[in-house]
């Protein structure tokens, strides 16, 4: 076990990062654990290799391999995992693995604070995605046609581990989609992030280019803090959504079909020209952010015709209050706070900017 660098989520769980990840998988398995390793398709080699940590440390490893992406996240997914644990006996005292990219460990998250009112779980995100926002913080759900997300619970695992290395599989388009939320973290908390990626674009998008884990640490650490102050997203964790309302309305209008990045991608433009509307975001931070969004490949823009359909679905954003909706905007660098109850002129106006 090399190259380990941790970072803690209060005193709740740590997060483990770098080669050899896998094999702090041991120190939550004791003998005769149930452990249910629920595996993103696709992923065989690396559940292999938590079924030989699993076994090696007298556990009893259980596999269930779930669909790719937003597919993982059906009522009927969930239902099929709760009736495996239930054939194979799960205590209160056995444990869910979720291995796989984000959707897989919002999934397993959920199933794990379903069972028995609540089960130890581990997270292991394999993508870039994962890492930096899905696995880290406790939130966990699944889907329903009405919208994303809109079914779960807050449910910390007892730790996430992570290695680089399970990132150089994705393709270049899901690991840059997965920099949307490193470029989020860096705007709203961490400007250090943002001189990093804007020191070398090429470097920025390379899985393999040594600034990547410090990418990732920085973003996890982000994350990190944040959650450890505001678990159940009644304040400040509210900060992490910057971006999402409108993100959340295009993954819906799309039927899930556009990757999350992506669309976090576009919802931070949307975000800050609405900011920028309300005279809350300075016009070199909106247009830094679309530099940085546009040399990294995300995109920037949305189809236009579809307002009507995005504005239903805003309406139903997690951080609405009755009719009222809530975004997030920059009041400054590092300085994100609340916009309440925009007027719809500038809803509209901030839509014809992404569209």
């Amino acid at each position: 076990m090399t190259d380990i660098r941790t970072v803690d989520v209060g005193d709740e769980y740590q997060v483990f990062m770098g080669a050899g990840a896998m094999d702090r998988l041991a120190d939550f398995v004791r003998p005769d654990r149930r452990v249910l390793v629920i595996q993103q398709q696709g992923r065989d080699d690396l559940a292999q290799q938590a079924r030989d940590v699993i076994e090696a440390a007298g556990g009893q490893p259980h596999l269930a391999i779930v669909p790719d992406a937003e597919a993982a996240k059906t009522v009927s997914v969930l239902a099929e995992l709760w009736s495996q644990m239930g054939q194979a006996a799960f205590t209160r005292d056995d444990l869910v693995v979720g291995l796989g990219g984000g959707a897989t460990t919002d999934l397993a998250g959920f199933a794990a604070a379903g069972w028995l009112r609540g089960v130890d779980l581990v997270q292991i995100p394999t993508s870039m995605l994962g890492i930096v926002d899905a696995a880290v913080g406790g939130k966990t759900g699944i889907n329903t046609p009405e919208g994303k997300n809109l079914v779960g619970a807050f449910y910390p695992p007892q730790g996430v581990l992570c290695d680089p290395a399970w990132m150089t599989t994705q393709s270049q388009a899901d690991y840059v989609a997965g920099l949307a939320e490193v470029i989020k973290a860096g705007f709203i908390a961490d400007p250090v992030i943002l001189d990093l990626i804007e020191a070398d674009f090429a470097a920025a998008v390379d899985p393999n280019a040594e600034v990547a884990v410090e990418l990732m640490a920085r973003a996890v650490q982000v994350k990190a803090t944040v959650v450890a102050a505001d678990l159940k997203e009644s304040n400040l964790r509210e900060i992490l959504n910057y971006g999402h309302t409108f993100a959340h309305a295009i993954e819906l209008s799309e039927n899930y079909t556009w990757r999350h990045g992506d669309a976090v991608a576009v919802g931070m433009i949307f975000a800050a020209e609405l900011g920028l509307a309300l005279g809350r975001t300075s016009a070199e931070i909106v247009g830094r952010l679309r530099t940085i969004l546009t040399k990294v490949g995300l995109p920037t823009v949305y189809r236009d015709g579809d307002w009507d359909k995005l504005r239903t679905a805003m309406a139903r954003d997690k951080k609405s209050r009755g009719n009222m909706l809530r975004f997030v905007v920059l009041d400054d660098l590092a300085k994100p706070a609340r916009a309440e109850g925009p007027s719809e002129d500038d809803l509209l106006h901030a839509y014809k900017t992404v569209s």
